[in-house]
């Protein structure tokens, strides 16, 4: 496990600081829960690293935000993703993920636009009133983000990932993924190109604290191939913990405002980096349940 208090004064600050936050939001979100008396709608899918299986409900839309700042490598990234259910079917949903990045290691990068993702997701087993739910997810990734910059890989891709939600307890949900990425011609910041695969696995725990107050643990493992040169790659790993913690503020017209912050630290082929996730969703509905005759 990475030691949150070593390295330099700043790394030191930084650490108090995190949790000091973390602290604080807790007690703030605890204390307006003493005071609530009316049930409220609960969090669900609002992970952060790991994607849940619960597709969006009937007439609810999701927008997402999250921020990531790497200390040592210096890497930060900006994502705002939108989810929409087909209008009287929410066994399948539609987005897209709009990506800002800088890669730390180009010490002439600025802030550049990523890749965009088109996501598709099948709701096919189960749903978020079950114990067990199951919804594979399928993208097309455009190469939007200038690959000389570090900010995309330089060429059209596709993705897929498989999230499993399995309830273990009243207070205990659990989340699984498995997936992978391929680029038939990726690009490194050089122009030299290689088809490239990757793959994903990821792993949450979430207490259920109170319905608008869970704490997290997530763990995620990426293993992908760079380009090293023309026709040639090599793989590059990495390995996060991240525990975090996420909070609900509801209001009378179906708004959720679900706030979160995370400390991903890196273990095993990541040892050493250390990092800070914020997060924001706001969920809302946009049309009426039809009426029943």
């Amino acid at each position: 496990m990475v030691n949150l208090w070593g390295g330099s004064r700043e790394a030191r600050v930084s650490g108090a600081l995190i949790l000091l936050s973390i602290i604080l939001l807790g007690v703030n979100c605890w204390g307006q829960q003493s005071g609530a008396i009316a049930v409220e709608p609960g969090i669900q899918d609002n992970s952060f690293l790991v994607e849940e299986a619960y597709n969006q409900e009937f007439g609810v839309v999701q927008h997402i935000s999250s921020f990531t700042r790497f200390w040592d490598s210096k890497d930060w990234a900006y994502t705002f993703t939108q989810e929409w259910p087909v209008p009287r079917d929410e066994r399948h949903q539609v987005g897209y993920t709009l990506v800002g990045v800088h890669a730390g290691a180009l010490a002439n990068s600025g802030f550049g636009f990523g890749d965009l993702l088109l996501n598709y997701r099948y709701q096919l087993v189960g749903g978020g009133d079950t114990r067990v739910a199951f919804s594979p997810r399928l993208s097309l990734i455009l190469a939007t983000g200038d690959s000389t910059q570090g900010d995309g890989a330089g060429s059209f891709g596709v993705q897929t990932n498989l999230p499993l939600s399995v309830v273990l307890s009243q207070k205990l949900v659990s989340h699984w993924n498995a997936g992978a990425t391929f680029f038939p011609h990726a690009h490194n910041p050089s122009g030299e190109r290689a088809a490239t695969a990757g793959y994903n696995l990821g792993q949450s725990f979430i207490w259920l604290a109170h319905a608008r107050f869970n704490v997290m643990l997530e763990t995620v493992f990426l293993q992908a191939q760079t380009v090293a040169a023309n026709d040639r790659t090599e793989w590059t790993s990495a390995l996060y913990l991240s525990p975090g913690i996420r909070w609900a503020h509801n209001f009378e017209n179906g708004l959720q405002i679900v706030p979160g912050i995370a400390v991903p630290l890196g273990v095993g082929p990541s040892a050493g980096e250390k990092g800070l996730l914020l997060y924001i969703s706001f969920e809302h509905p946009f049309r009426r349940l039809p009426d029943k005759k």
